[in-house]
């Protein structure tokens, strides 16, 4: 799928997007302020040809978006040529639709762009370990206890997970045809 010039340049980058948070605005600067990516993920991103292009699908609201996209804006922030922008996903519908986990508008969606905003895969709306506890245990659990849950796995993890899953998209892109 290819994500439309207009639809892409008229998405605000992240401190734009940062700047009109309203629910968990305090928490949203917090993870933002206090965000570090881990040297090797920096070198492995560096290390990926070409410029990338990532459009995040997200709400203000949405507490897997506060845990990852203010790490996604700090990687892009050390990698020249690589670029972060966040539409909100209540007012993209079909761009969301075509971006399900199962039949739920799950978000972050983080689509992975190449130059020519040609979108080579997609991240989201969890790290795996997460989903996959999410689905067994979360789904049922009260909203507060698994929200602090949540919390706790995105502190212990420190976004390595979501670095690692997002950078491998990326990476799966460029390897030569036949190499793993």
């Amino acid at each position: 799928m290819r994500i439309a010039p207009a639809v892409y340049h008229a998405a605000p980058d992240f401190l734009t997007h940062l700047a009109t948070v309203q629910k968990d605005a305090e928490l949203w600067h917090a993870v933002y302020r206090t965000a570090r990516v881990p040297e090797g993920y920096v070198e492995r991103a560096r290390a990926i040809p070409g410029r990338w292009s990532f459009l995040a699908l997200s709400e203000d609201w949405c507490g897997d978006s506060v845990n990852t996209l203010p790490l996604l804006a700090r990687l892009v922030e050390q990698v020249p040529g690589w670029e972060l922008r966040v539409l909100g996903r209540d007012a993209n519908p079909e761009l969301m639709d075509s971006h399900l986990t199962g039949t739920s508008r799950s978000i972050p969606v983080v689509m992975v762009l190449d130059e020519e905003l040609e979108e080579i895969g997609w991240w989201g709306p969890r790290p795996g370990p997460l989903q996959e506890w999410y689905l067994a245990h979360g789904k049922g659990m009260d909203k507060a206890e698994r929200y602090k849950h949540v919390r706790t796995w995105y502190a212990r993890d420190r976004g390595q997970t979501f670095l690692d899953e997002l950078l491998r998209i990326a990476e799966g892109a460029t390897a030569e045809p036949g190499v793993a």
